[in-house]
C-alpha cells in the first residue's frame, strides 16, 4: 500500500541509462587494515552513526545534501537514515543521492525497503538542501516513509508494509551497491547530520563506539566526527580525516 504527496516516485531502474542503484545493509571488513580509533565499527560500504539498543519503531534525522568532485571514473555517495541493516539483511531507509558519472554531478532522492532497489523521488535536489527525514512505525506492519527538502520546499511521504525487526536505527553516509557491486565512494566533501532521534523523539545519545568508519581498497575513505556536544547529531568528511563536530 502507499499514498504519496509532492510527486510519484519511479524505480530507478526505469530508465536504461541509469544504473540498479541498492542501499545495502552494513558489509563488515573481515579483517580491517586501519586502525579506527576510538570508533567501534568499520565498512567497506557505511559511515556514520548507528544505535543498536533496539527495537527501534520511530527514526528521524536532518542532513545538509553535499557537494561531489570529479573522481576517476563513475563514483557514488548516498545520505540516509534508516532502520535495521546493522548486523541483519533487513533495512527501510530513505535519503539522497549525491554521485559523479558522465561527467558531471547528479543528484536525487529516493527511499528504499530490501531487497528491492532504490525507488526514485521526482522532486529536485541540488547540493546545499537541508534535507527532513522520518520513519514511523504506524503498527500492524505499516511504516510511514517522510523526506522533506526545506530548501526546495517538497514534501514526500508514502505508506508501506515492513516487517524487519527495528535492531538498529542509523544515520549513515553511504557507497552504495551499483549492479551487485559496491561502488567507489564519490568526493563528497564534508557534510552534517544534525539532528537525529529516535523512538518517540528520544536523543540517540551518540558515543564515539556508535561511529564508523568506511574503508575501500585498504583506505579510510569516509570518517564521522565525534558526536556533537548534546549527542544528537555529528559531521562526516570525505577521506582519513576526522572534521570537528557541529556546534551543537
Amino acid at each position: 500500500m502507499a499514498s504519496f504527496v509532492a510527486g510519484a516516485p519511479t524505480m530507478a531502474m526505469g530508465s536504461s541509462a541509469l544504473p540498479l542503484i541498492t542501499h545495502a545493509p552494513r558489509l563488515k571488513l573481515s579483517r580491517p587494515s586501519h586502525a579506527i580509533g576510538n570508533y567501534g565499527w568499520s565498512s567497506s560500504n557505511w559511515s556514520g552513526y548507528a544505535v543498536t539498543n533496539g527495537p527501534y519503531t520511530q527514526i528521524t534525522g536532518s542532513w545538509i545534501v553535499p557537494t561531489v568532485t570529479a573522481g576517476h571514473g563513475s563514483t557514488y555517495s548516498s545520505a540516509w537514515i534508516g532502520i535495521d541493516g546493522f548486523n541483519n539483511s533487513d533495512l527501510i531507509q530513505t535519503g539522497t543521492e549525491q554521485d559523479y558519472t558522465g561527467g558531471s554531478a547528479q543528484y536525487s532522492a529516493w527511499w528504499e525497503i530490501l531487497p528491492a532497489a532504490e525507488t526514485v523521488i521526482n522532486e529536485p535536489v541540488a547540493p546545499g538542501d537541508q534535507m527532513d527525514a522520518s520513519i514511523v512505525n504506524d503498527g500492524n506492519g505499516v511504516w510511514t516513509i517522510t523526506l522533506k527538502d526545506v530548501t526546495e520546499g517538497w514534501t514526500f511521504t508514502t505508506n508501506q508494509d515492513y516487517s524487519g525487526p527495528g535492531a538498529s536505527a542509523e544515520w549513515i553516509l553511504e557507497a552504495p551497491t551499483i549492479g551487485g557491486h559496491v561502488a567507489t565512494l564519490a568526493n563528497y566533501g564534508e557534510t552534517t547530520f544534525n539532528p537525529g532521534t529516535v523512538n518517540g523523539g528520544a536523543n540517540p545519545d551518540f558515543t564515539t563506539e556508535d561511529g564508523g568508519v568506511m574503508i575501500q581498497k585498504n583506505k579510510q575513505v569516509s570518517t564521522p566526527s565525534v558526536p556533537d556536544s548534546d549527542t544528537d547529531g555529528f559531521n562526516v568528511a570525505y577521506g582519513p580525516t576526522a572534521p570537528s563536530a557541529p556546534a551543537s
